[in-house]
């Protein structure tokens, strides 16, 4: 009896010791399969929940400075987990190749991020067809859509495909560990050159920004020709379609669509909007989306816009220019600065900041679509409406100055400042004031002049050259058409233009800088109609330099050029009002 007692022991313990060593050895098992593989997740508007503890939307909102109009880089935070070995693929909803084989990935709405720092070239990655990477960097987030943008350069190897399609966005922190994407489907990418890029709604219509459809200056196809169409729905897509009523140039009009049609009350649905050539059975590709009619204000149609005059330009990298301009120009009356950032990676932001808190008015629109400066200024005259900003636009670039002549009998103690609102005409029907530019030269400079463009640059060009204007925001013709910093005004509403002579006003250009300055302008024309001067084409274009080619190969003699007069009048005056406008210095 107690030999099968003990035999009945022994078994039990031998069955408890396999048991207890299976335990020890799965559990060795399950550590080692979590920590060793990767874990693909598809972070799109299904699956969101497994991974935030904050909305994205609220994130993209605190994303923005005081203005909500000019992003900076965050980390969206989502539930904590170890990522030493993950690999996030995020859902991107469009992918546009841009110049220079850049391609501009455009995150899917309220889509979270993986919780890696952002300002790190190596945590995210384009991963391509053929399984080739190229570091994908955080661009912007935009603001009339608060949608998160990365831009990533195409790899030589892909160049060389028949067919370019839109590469995954991939965030790790472990290169290798990515799915194979060679025989997987997907979306080909969009051109630059042919899309819808942005839409904005006003009280009356809905205006859509598009390139490649009206595809040469004062070629516009008629409005007959074309539908705005409005898409909604999961699965089989939904439209809606309305006439265009207005095309010109890249802007088009059209009716906002009905929306007990849409749906819009029956929920939050993202709505796209493109354009579609009827004769051709073509809808235009876009990354655009409606935004519903705007709320009237009570008496908006009769209130006085915020400031009389505002200062619009289309800036990249002018960092170490803009306080220089902004200072000058408030002094002589400028009451506010409408930026268009076409994606600036300089100091820009730290700048603007700083003047701001010196008490200038800048408001700052992120608009990063390449070679739409046409576009923007049209886009310019509707947000000035729809906040009641401006009553007259003056376009002029970061390298210009306007003055006076007649300021010379201005003394420093003059109980009445010399003001740029003196151009502001009397006549009612006047809706627009141009003014000529003279086209200042290197003038021996060979480095940026640390005491401002207008102390030292002081010998320009004797003809003079292509005129800037000052526009009156309601004269502006219902088109948008605009061209050279000029409008098209409003004759059925019996506006007019006019052009002041040199001996009134003048606008110092500031053209042609110290070499390192200057060859930044290879980089890219803005202009939708001017060719980039690294195309060997329309050489004796006004827009480029006389004598310098489609290199930025600086000349010998670059630093004595395009110096025939020379002409201190503004350094003088400026010395006389202001003392020094160098960078390193603030005035009051």
């Amino acid at each position: 009896m107690r030999r099968r007692s003990t035999r009945a022991t022994g078994t039990f313990l031998l069955c408890l010791l396999f048991i207890l060593l299976f335990s020890i050895f799965s559990l060795h098992l399950s550590r080692n399969a979590i920590s060793s593989s990767s874990l693909h997740l598809n972070l799109n508007l299904d699956n969101r929940h497994h991974l935030l503890h904050h909305s994205n939307k609220r994130a993209l909102l605190n994303n923005f400075d005081n203005d909500g109009l000019l992003p900076h880089p965050i980390a969206h935070r989502v539930s904590s987990v170890n990522v030493s070995s993950l690999s996030f693929s995020v859902s991107v909803s469009d992918s546009v190749l841009l110049p220079d084989w850049e391609i501009l990935l455009i995150v899917s709405p309220n889509t979270p991020l993986p919780p890696l720092p952002l300002d790190r070239d190596d945590n995210y990655h384009c991963l391509f067809r053929n399984n080739q990477r190229s570091p994908a960097k955080f661009f912007a987030v935009l603001p009339f859509t608060n949608r998160t943008t990365f831009r990533c350069v195409m790899p030589e190897s892909v160049r060389r495909r028949r067919i370019f399609s839109q590469p995954n966005l991939v965030a790790s922190s472990s290169y290798n560990e990515s799915p194979d994407l060679s025989s997987s489907p997907a979306p080909e990418l969009l051109r630059w050159n042919f899309f819808v890029y942005e839409s904005f709604s006003t009280d009356d219509d809905v205006v859509l920004f598009a390139k490649g459809v009206n595809s040469r200056q004062g070629n516009d196809r008629s409005p007959n020709e074309l539908r705005c169409v409005f898409s909604f729905g999961d699965g089989i897509r939904n439209t809606v379609k309305t006439t265009v009523t207005s095309s010109v140039q890249e802007v088009f009009r059209c009716p906002h669509p009905d929306p007990l049609e849409l749906g819009l009350g029956q929920g939050p649905e993202r709505i796209t909007v493109s354009l579609e050539i009827i004769a051709g059975n073509l809808l235009v590709p876009s990354v655009a989306y409606y935004t519903r009619r705007p709320n009237k204000k009570p008496n908006s149609l009769h209130a006085r816009p915020k400031y009389q005059i505002c200062a619009c330009t289309m800036v990249y990298n002018v960092a170490k220019f803009l306080r220089e301009w902004v200072m000058y120009h408030s002094k002589v009356g400028i009451d506010n600065f409408l930026l268009y950032d076409n994606g600036s990676d300089d100091d820009l932001k730290k700048v603007i900041n700083e003047l701001r808190g010196e008490g200038y008015n800048i408001s700052v629109l992120l608009w990063i679509w390449p070679k739409t400066q046409e576009a923007g200024f049209s886009h310019s005259v509707l947000y000035s409406k729809s906040q009641g900003m401006c009553k007259w636009i003056m376009y002029v670039d970061v390298d210009e100055f306007v003055f006076s002549p007649s300021w010379g009998n201005v003394g420093k103690g003059h109980e009445k400042f010399p003001s740029l609102k003196s151009m502001v005409p009397r006549e009612k029907h006047v809706g627009q004031v141009s003014v000529n530019c003279l086209e200042f030269g290197p003038s021996s400079q060979k480095v940026h002049p640390l005491e401002g463009v207008t102390q030292g640059y002081t010998c320009r060009r004797k003809v003079e050259q292509r005129h800037k204007s000052m526009v009156l925001v309601d004269a502006v013709n219902p088109s948008l058409w605009n061209v050279i910093h000029h409008f098209m005004v409003n004759d059925k509403a019996g506006f007019v233009s006019i052009q002041l002579g040199l001996d009134k006003w003048v606008v110092n250009h500031y053209k042609y800088q110290a070499w390192d300055e200057f060859k930044n302008k290879f980089r890219r024309r803005v202009s939708a109609y001017v060719v980039d001067w690294r195309q060997n084409v329309n050489l004796n274009s006004k827009d480029r330099t006389p004598g310098l080619g489609h290199e930025a190969i600086e000349p010998e003699d670059w630093a004595t050029k395009f110096c025939e007069v020379r002409d201190e009048r503004l350094k003088s005056f400026t010395q006389k009002w202001f003392g020094s406008f160098s960078p390193n210095h603030t005035h009051a």
